[in-house]
């Protein structure tokens, strides 16, 4: 009984060695949440046009932004 028991745990241990020496398969590099739904707004995807009037109007806001801070700044001279 014993034998068998010693057995099994080294046919199991030499089963993982293949596992554990091969480490996780190279994975593309992450993007940026902006350069991931850029790449959403130009695709044909159900949604894309959505996502690309979304963008386009963030964008206008942020322009509105720095023109309002730069104001701001120029009255503070």
């Amino acid at each position: 009984m014993e034998m068998r028991v010693r057995d099994i745990a080294i046919i199991v241990g030499l089963a993982l060695v293949p596992l554990i020496a091969c480490g996780p398969a190279d994975s593309p590099p992450a993007q940026t949440e902006g350069a991931r739904d850029t790449a959403i707004a130009e695709s044909g995807l159900p949604g894309a046009a959505g996502v690309k009037k979304a963008l386009a109007v963030s964008d206008s806001a942020t322009a509105r932004r720095a023109r309002e801070d730069s104001i701001m700044s120029a009255d503070d001279q």
